[in-house]
């Protein structure tokens, strides 16, 4: 099948064409720069298949656009689909797959990542001594062995993390709608959790229900100086609020991967520019925040599992009529 690639970076070239040859090449991959969006949608003109990141545009006019243009499938090369529009898709016969695991541990590890150098203020120290500054003075952290850490969302992602986190000697708390009894975690109502915890880690997707989830009355059923991670959606936490309880010391610490208004933002070098959202430069500068652009993901072994079901899902609609991990309103409901 041909297939229009948005969104993409040397990286996804390089993992995609190593999957496609790994499966005897029985793909032609067209690679764009560019986001999908209306304007953007008419670059996909003559492929069977588009293949879409986290940020690109699938709202109800461009996928009416690449249908008019022959596109018979939506590929996601990656886990979420809060960016596509599911009931177009459906009216427009539009089969949407996606990656429904690639590597829990990338992310989960990536989490840790942050706990500790938030703790540790391996950030700051850093800076620190290529300064010549070796003082200790604003850099307290504390042992990780009996805090209480709340995990809300315990999919494959939050599952790694809860391990991860046994492994210090934490006391575990979860909260999701839909708690799994195999994992052997003390599952508790999110009040209970938020009360509770003295790091929160959010692991969940980005729907109705989660939107704004940690929101200002959130933030005032936290224990003080709470420990805040996000490493699934941006618009999970509501960033207005966040720096509130920042700036009253509500939030101790604030570790960000995403930011609800990232897609202006991350994947792209603008270290010669001005940033234009106040809201992020704000965030920026916090001593105690600690913010990547959505990398969690980014490991070789996350790469490569991403671009083999990516193509696996697209070869599995060219034999089959349905991508072999379909997303779909009906499946959702």
């Amino acid at each position: 099948m041909h297939i229009a690639v948005f969104s993409t970076k040397p990286y996804d070239r390089h993992f995609l064409d190593a999957a496609n040859q790994e499966a005897g090449a029985p793909h032609q991959l067209t690679y764009l720069e560019p986001r999908l969006s209306l304007q953007t949608a008419v670059l996909a003109k003559g492929a069977d298949a588009v293949c879409v990141f986290v940020n690109d545009g699938a709202g109800a006019e461009v996928l009416e656009a690449l249908h008019a243009q022959g596109v018979r499938m939506l590929a996601l090369r990656c886990a979420g689909f809060n960016n596509v529009d599911l009931a177009a898709a459906r009216r427009l016969g539009l089969p949407v797959g996606r990656v429904p695991a690639y590597s829990p541990e990338a992310v989960a590890e990536h989490t840790v990542a942050m706990i500790m150098a938030l703790n540790r203020n391996i950030h700051r120290a850093h800076a620190r001594v290529r300064e010549g500054n070796f003082a200790l003075d604003g850099l307290l952290g504390f042992d990780m062995k009996g805090r209480t850490v709340g995990i809300v969302g315990t999919g494959r992602i939050g599952a790694a993390f809860a391990r991860i986190m046994r492994g210090f000697g934490c006391r575990v708390l979860a909260f999701d709608p839909m708690p799994d009894a195999e994992l052997g975690l003390n599952y508790v109502p999110l009040d209970r959790l938020l009360a509770e915890a003295d790091i929160v880690s959010l692991h969940c997707p980005l729907n109705p229900a989660t939107h704004h989830l940690i929101d200002e009355a959130a933030i005032a059923r936290m224990k003080r100086g709470v420990m805040l991670i996000n490493t699934s959606r941006g618009a999970i936490v509501d960033t207005r609020a966040a720096i509130k309880g920042l700036k009253s010391g509500a939030i101790g610490h604030l570790g960000l991967d995403v930011y609800e208004e990232e897609a202006d933002l991350f994947f792209e070098d603008l270290s010669g520019q001005v940033l234009q959202d106040d809201i992020f430069a704000r965030l920026l500068t916090f001593p105690n925040v600690l913010i990547t652009a959505h990398q969690a993901f980014f490991t070789e072994d996350a790469l490569m599992a991403i671009a083999r079901t990516t193509l696996d899902n697209i070869t599995c609609f060219a034999e089959t009529g349905a991508p072999r991990h379909e997303v779909s309103v009906e499946k959702l409901a």
